[in-house]
């Protein structure tokens, strides 16, 4: 392994692209100065079509965590009841927020590797009236699991008056998102996933009806005050010191997406989720999630016959080749491989034929070339097959 070679296959933080890290070492500039000004006005128009709203996306110096806090200080109170769907361990982190500020939390707990039936959420709405807000995992990190938040959304919407708040940090700029048209609330990403960025970004959007219970809500608030980012944005301008050469970098990924076509981009993830998939299938190494429910963006596995922690060591220090393990009660029973953001299809086969070896040297029966012939049979297969609606 060459000293300064790295292959980082984690869910984030994730790789960032060349031309990214070139734009984020330009010179600083003032961040009250006409130049940030022209930076946000070319930034938050494009920022939108990826959230798939109307709406100003605001941009917050911090990580996803923070665009979760802000998302629970802006929308509810001290007492309020909401209920949380728990389908890992973000959806955890999201209860524990609303626990730390006082809320009256619901939570509804589905099985680790599935995603949450709708039907569930609309069964806990209607014996549980009281909920004023519902917070919903988009991509479950800790299992790989997307969760289908469009018919989640119809649902909560159609049985109660309760807001809908989506964490996307995991997967916003890699899969489909229409936050006004599948009625989400209030979103939220981070900038070092699917957005290709460093740690340090995270953006919050949110619906006319949601700005309305902001306006009303007495929860204090002062960094985290969502209104205050919305009235900035309409001068081009935020509230608070804004990480500049982040913005620099931003600026670049969104044109990178433009240049690709969102509908691009979520192929790209759907062609490397399957490849990855294939590959566990022919090696004989069983996933946490089912098909169905599987995230475009990162795909856990959990075997039977060896050790997950040996296989990351081992890899990772024959190869460079980072992955993650499993987190809480799955912690060393499965590992993650992250594809998403700034990774392609020859990233994924060359991570499948890295683990091969890997499996091989920790002892595990496997015919080397079998699961980077089986990632490549569907490479191969979805040549030609681009069909407008089929990602």
């Amino acid at each position: 392994m060459l000293k300064d070679q790295h292959f980082l296959r984690i869910p984030g933080p994730t790789p960032i692209p060349p031309s990214v890290e070139r734009a984020m070492t330009q010179p600083m500039i003032g961040h009250r100065g006409q130049e940030t000004k022209e930076l946000l006005a070319q930034i938050t128009p494009k920022l939108k079509n990826i959230f798939g709203t109307k709406q100003q996306v605001n941009i917050l110096s911090g990580s996803g965590t923070a665009g979760l806090e802000a998302a629970v200080v802006n929308i509810t109170k001290e007492n309020d009841d909401v209920l949380v769907i728990v389908t890992g361990s973000f959806g955890d982190r999201f209860a524990k927020i609303c626990n730390a500020y006082g809320r009256n939390v619901h939570t509804l707990e589905i099985n680790w590797g599935d995603a949450v039936n709708p039907e569930q959420v609309k069964t806990y709405l209607e014996q549980n009236p009281s909920i004023q807000t519902v917070f919903l995992t988009y991509c479950e990190t800790s299992t790989g699991v997307l969760n289908p938040v469009q018919a989640i959304a119809e649902m909560v919407h159609k049985v109660s008056g309760a807001l809908l708040v989506v964490d996307g940090v995991s997967c916003v700029g890699g899969v489909e998102t229409r936050m006004d048209d599948w009625g989400i609330d209030v979103l939220v990403t981070g900038s070092q996933k699917a957005m290709m960025l460093p740690p340090g970004l995270t953006f919050v959007a949110a619906s006319e009806r949601a700005k309305k219970v902001m306006r009303t809500n007495p929860q204090a608030r002062f960094y985290f005050n969502l209104q205050t980012y919305e009235e900035k944005l309409q001068e081009n301008a935020t509230p608070y010191t804004p990480a500049i050469s982040l913005l620099f970098g931003l600026k670049q990924v969104l044109h990178l997406l433009e240049e690709e076509t969102l509908l691009e981009v979520y192929r790209r993830h759907v062609l490397m989720r399957d490849m990855t998939r294939a590959a566990m299938k022919a090696l004989h190494i069983p996933l946490l999630t089912a098909d169905d429910d599987a995230s475009p963006t990162i795909t856990s596995i959990q075997p039977t016959d060896f050790d997950p922690e040996q296989l990351r060591n081992v890899v990772k220090e024959e190869f460079g080749l980072t992955l993650a393990g499993g987190q809480n009660h799955l912690k060393g029973k499965i590992f993650r491989i992250g594809h998403m953001g700034y990774c392609s299809p020859a990233d994924v086969l060359q991570t499948i034929s890295l683990l091969e070896v890997g499996l091989k040297k920790i002892g595990k029966n496997v015919e080397l070339g079998t699961g980077t012939a089986a990632a490549q049979a569907v490479y191969i297969k979805s040549i030609g097959k681009k069909d407008e609606n089929d990602f």
